[in-house]
C-alpha cells in the first residue's frame, strides 16, 4: 500500500488460476507459472484481508492453546529449549509441575506461548547468573520462588461469585488472548425507563443491552412482572473492568437473565455460565469461540453452562477433561436460559 507497492494486488494476482500460469514480476519482467505452486499464508485477523483476496483463500482457523497443552509444550519443549539456550545443564535446574501451571495462569494471558518462552527464558538467564557467580549449584524452581525470578504475579484468575445475588449473571466471553467470564450487573431506581450503560461497551453490546430490555418490556405478562415497570424504574447495565473493551452479540442472554433478576428480585444461581446472541421474538442464535468459552468456565469453577442449541455441533472441538466436569444445557429461546439459571 506504499512505495514498495500493494501486497494484496500481488497476491491476487498470483492466487487466480486464470492469472498464474503466467505470473510477471515488476522487478525482473520475467514470467512464472504459479499454477502448481501452495501458497501458505498466516494472519492474526481476516478483517484487513480484501474481499477478493479473502474469497481465493483457503482458511483454517486455529483456536489458541488450552492450558493443558501449554503445560504439555512448556514441560516438552520450551523448558529444554530455553536451558540450553542459557547455556546451563539439565543437572542445574529444575521446575515443578505446579509452578509450570502458575507461571502459565499468573504470569502470561495469551493464544499462544510466546510470552511464556519469555518467562521461562527469564527464569533461566536469573539463574545462569546465578550459577555463574557461583552463588548456587543447582535451583529448584517452585511456586514459593517464582516471585524472586518472574516477579509480582501479573494476572489473578476471573472467579465464579460466592453466592447467589440478585441482578448479577455470569456471562462468557471470547477475546484474542482466549476465553473468559465477565459479570453483567443490573441495579434498578425509581424512574421513568431510562437505561444507563457503563464498562466501556462496544456498539454490539450496547445493542444487545437494548434488544434486551424491549424483551423484558414486551413479554411482562409471561415473565410474570408488572406492566408498567418501564414506567417505575430506570436500568443501570454495568459490565466491570471498565478499562477493559468489550463487545459481541454473545452476551444477550447473560444480559436478559440480569435484567429479569433485577426486576423480579429472584436470585441467579452462582455456578451458572451462559453464552448466545438474543433476538426480540426470545430466540437465542448461535456464537463463535464456544472452546475457549467453556476452557474459561471450566477454569473459573463453574458448574453449568447454557449454550445455544446450534452450537451443539462445536462441542467434538471441547476438550473431553472439560466436557466432563461441565454440565452442558442448551436453549432455543430465553425462557430455556431463565428457568436452569434462575434459583426459583
Amino acid at each position: 500500500m506504499d512505495f514498495r507497492g500493494d501486497p494484496s494486488s500481488a497476491l491476487l494476482e498470483a492466487l487466480d488460476p486464470e492469472q498464474n500460469s503466467g505470473f510477471s514480476d515488476h522487478y525482473l519482467e520475467v514470467p512464472f507459472d504459479l499454477s502448481r505452486v501452495l501458497f501458505i499464508t498466516t494472519a492474526n485477523v481476516l478483517d484487513t484481508i480484501p474481499p477478493a483476496l479473502r474469497d481465493r483463500l483457503e482458511i483454517i482457523r486455529f483456536s489458541g492453546y488450552t492450558p493443558d497443552e501449554k503445560f504439555q509444550i512448556a514441560k516438552k519443549y520450551l523448558f529444554e529449549k530455553t536451558l540450553y539456550g542459557s547455556g546451563l545443564l539439565p543437572s542445574q535446574v529444575e521446575i515443578t509441575d505446579k509452578a509450570i501451571q502458575k507461571i502459565i495462569n499468573g504470569y502470561t494471558k495469551e493464544a499462544g506461548v510466546r510470552d511464556l518462552e519469555r518467562a521461562f527464558s527469564k527464569i533461566m538467564r536469573k539463574v545462569a547468573r546465578k550459577v555463574d557467580a557461583k552463588e548456587v549449584e543447582k535451583v529448584n524452581i517452585t511456586p514459593k520462588n517464582l516471585h524472586e525470578y518472574l516477579g509480582p504475579q501479573r494476572f489473578t484468575e476471573t472467579l465464579a461469585e460466592s453466592k447467589d445475588d440478585v441482578g448479577i449473571s455470569t456471562g462468557l466471553a471470547w477475546t484474542q488472548v482466549g476465553g473468559d467470564i465477565l459479570f453483567i450487573e443490573v441495579s434498578t431506581m425509581p424512574g421513568k425507563g431510562r437505561m444507563t450503560i457503563t464498562g466501556q461497551l462496544g456498539d454490539v453490546m450496547k445493542e444487545s443491552c437494548k434488544a434486551a430490555l424491549t424483551y423484558i418490556r414486551s413479554n411482562w405478562k409471561e415473565l410474570g412482572l408488572s406492566e408498567d415497570l418501564a414506567a417505575k424504574y430506570d436500568f443501570h447495565i454495568h459490565v466491570p473492568e471498565g478499562a477493559v473493551p468489550k463487545d459481541g452479540p454473545s452476551a444477550g442472554v447473560a444480559i436478559v437473565t440480569a435484567l429479569y433478576s433485577a426486576v423480579s428480585q429472584k436470585k441467579v444461581k452462582k455456578d451458572v455460565g451462559m453464552t448466545g446472541e438474543i433476538t426480540l421474538r426470545g430466540r437465542v442464535l448461535e456464537i463463535g469461540g464456544l472452546k475457549e468459552k467453556l476452557i474459561a468456565a471450566h477454569r473459573a469453577g463453574l458448574k453449568t453452562v447454557v449454550i445455544p442449541k446450534g452450537n451443539r455441533k462445536d462441542l467434538e472441538e471441547v476438550p473431553d477433561k472439560v466436557k466432563k466436569n461441565l454440565d452442558v444445557r442448551f436453549s432455543g429461546k430465553i425462557s430455556d436460559v431463565l428457568h436452569i439459571a434462575m434459583t426459583q
